[in-house]
């Protein structure tokens, strides 16, 4: 049948320990955000047994307190739902360790307008985007279904059915590929916390309609290729099984491992830091260059220097699926957006509270909402593109 392959991703619930910290750092970003658009901001957090640790580096022109900081850890974890015995988040315990930015890198950063001098990145690195035509948000099929599994099962958990499931799940998806496409699921794994009544066959028929629905109609895999649990009971979830980190699921945050990724996480970061804000341009380059038909797969790498301002190169791939040579694709997006830490930001609007919303279930393959979370996700440029390389 042609070139044939499995191809895996996963992904994590909001309440994995990791994504819980994720949340408190983008809350903490928006609360900044929210009271000064100029604010820098890097904030991590850590969490364990009924402990949130928050460490980092903040400049403001309006001063947010420790206290502040602390009620919105504690907003984060009772939105999540912890109200265990071991991770509780009225009885936590919260230790606010965030001091003001260095000088030094504020003044390689800031703009200086006397001198000719435009806003720099704040920081050095490689930032990747992508975008594929495999589902209707031109995302890879199994990090988009890996997602919505996890949503399903998180409104689930929410709604008044009350099914004894908790917050603390992964799910992960195999998907049968022919010729570069997917054409079904040959495993999925779904590992959900749930409580002490139940056992894992009434956990499976739990968890099984909520993978039907996200997958499409036949791609369900072999029943022996269906694990739900597969280790066994999963009681104890959260920090208070497992520490949690800002900033450790980059892969899940991306495109499940079918793109490169530069490295740096995006939580806990105002968009100053090229790391999330690039990293977003990125994205919507390489999406409204599918969704203007110039081809069906696209790659695009930025890189940056700590207080320059230009980006020092811009790489397309088009994976030998382009309409147009990459090279002239390459200059046109170059033309067609302004790839300055500032011009991302004052094209995208991401100088505001938006973040808290894109510490779970993915940055990239979201719909964008009106309070400007996720604009990188709009596919306005697609015409401007179309009539740049026509």
């Amino acid at each position: 049948m042609g070139n044939e392959f499995l191809f895996t991703s996963e992904s994590v619930s909001e309440g994995h320990p990791d994504k819980v910290c994720d949340r408190i750092s983008d809350e903490i970003v928006d609360l900044f955000l929210g009271r000064d658009p100029a604010a820098r901001v890097a904030v991590e957090a850590l969490a364990t047994t009924q402990r949130v640790v928050l460490a980092g580096e903040v400049r403001s022109a309006s001063a947010i307190s420790a206290a502040e900081m602390e009620e919105a850890a504690r907003r984060a974890v009772r939105d999540i739902g912890y109200e265990q015995e071991g991770f509780h988040w009225q009885r936590m315990k919260v230790t606010c360790l965030v001091h003001e930015q260095s000088a030094h890198i504020a003044q390689g950063v800031d703009a200086d307008p006397d001198a000719g001098k435009d806003e720099g990145a704040g920081d050095q690195g490689i930032m990747f985007g992508y975008a594929c035509r495999e589902t209707p948000q031109l995302m890879p099929a199994p990090i988009a279904f890996s997602h919505d599994i996890l949503r399903r099962l998180s409104a689930f958990w929410r709604s008044d059915a009350r099914p004894g499931l908790g917050p603390d799940a992964k799910s992960q998806v195999t998907l049968a590929y022919v010729d570069g496409k997917p054409v079904r699921a040959a495993s999925v794994v779904v590992s959900v916390q749930h409580a002490p009544h139940l056992d894992q066959a009434a956990v499976r028929e739990l968890v099984r309609p909520h993978v039907e629905a996200a997958l499409p109609p036949g791609w369900m895999p072999p029943e022996s290729e269906f694990y739900v649990n597969p280790t066994g009971r999963f009681e104890i979830g959260g920090p208070d099984g497992d520490a949690g980190l800002t900033g450790r699921k980059i892969i899940v945050d991306t495109y499940g491992g079918a793109a490169p990724h530069g490295g740096g996480a995006f939580s806990g970061k105002d968009p100053t830091k090229v790391d999330r804000s690039a990293a977003y341009a990125a994205r919507y380059l390489a999406k409204n260059v599918i969704a203007a038909g110039l081809a069906e797969r696209c790659t695009l790498q930025l890189s940056y220097a700590i207080g320059v301002s230009k980006p020092l190169s811009l790489y397309v791939n088009l994976h030998g699926t382009g309409q147009v040579a990459e090279s002239r694709l390459a200059k046109t997006l170059r033309e067609v957006m302004d790839l300055s830490p500032r011009g991302i930001r004052e094209h995208l609007k991401l100088n505001a509270p938006v973040y808290a919303a894109t510490s779970s279930y993915g940055h990239f393959g979201r719909e964008p909402r009106a309070n400007g979370a996720f604009s990188w996700e709009k596919t306005d440029l697609a015409d401007t593109l179309k009539a740049a390389l026509a």
